[in-house]
């Protein structure tokens, strides 16, 4: 037997082919989806414990030992806002009649809204307070008609434009606040 070695080929064998690239797409969209979802959780772990935070401080303050002096306003960096005390003298109230259908000597048929007016600066009003504000009707003919507005917002009057029927077309219709109740 004799050892002899095939000859070398009269051309040069390609290198192996290089495996395939695989597409990393799927990749970087797992990946922008993890890092989106890490933020949006941080970002609400923070505003949690920042309320938490501010709940702990002010659990801290009421519990602390007196130091036998008065707080200042320095000490207090968060001051409650004072807001002026409102009832039903802090508004005057006319009625705008809306419609009006009158039959002759047998009175008239009205559809009046209230406008209020505050007494004060209307920054004096807590904003956060919903005032339910209740007035007289006097002038329907079946005796007085009475009525609740609600202002909240410091500005944003709700009620329901009240019907009302006069005796005669020279009924005067007026209206006084008789209560002011608060909320929220």
């Amino acid at each position: 037997m004799s050892n002899t070695t095939p000859p070398p080929p009269e051309f040069t064998p390609p290198p192996p082919a290089a495996p395939p690239k695989k597409s990393r797409t799927n990749l970087i969209i797992i990946g922008s989806a993890a890092a989106v979802i890490a933020a949006v959780i941080g970002t609400g772990i923070v505003v949690v414990n920042s309320r938490h935070d501010s709940g702990k401080q002010d659990s801290k303050a009421s519990t602390a030992p007196s130091t036998g002096r008065a707080a200042t306003a320095a000490e207090d960096p968060t001051p409650e806002p004072a807001y002026d005390t409102v009832n039903e003298n802090s508004f005057t109230i006319k009625l705008k009649t809306t419609k009006k259908q009158c039959f002759g000597s047998a009175g008239c048929n009205l559809t009046v809204e209230p406008r209020l007016t505050y007494m004060g600066d209307s920054e004096g009003i807590d904003p956060d307070a919903i005032y339910e504000i209740t007035y007289e009707i006097h002038g329907d003919e079946s005796g007085p008609v009475i009525e609740t507005a609600e202002l909240s917002d410091q500005t944003s009057l709700n009620y329901t434009p009240s019907m009302i029927s006069t005796g005669s077309s020279g009924t005067k219709v007026t209206a006084e606040i008789t209560d002011v109740s608060t909320s929220g």
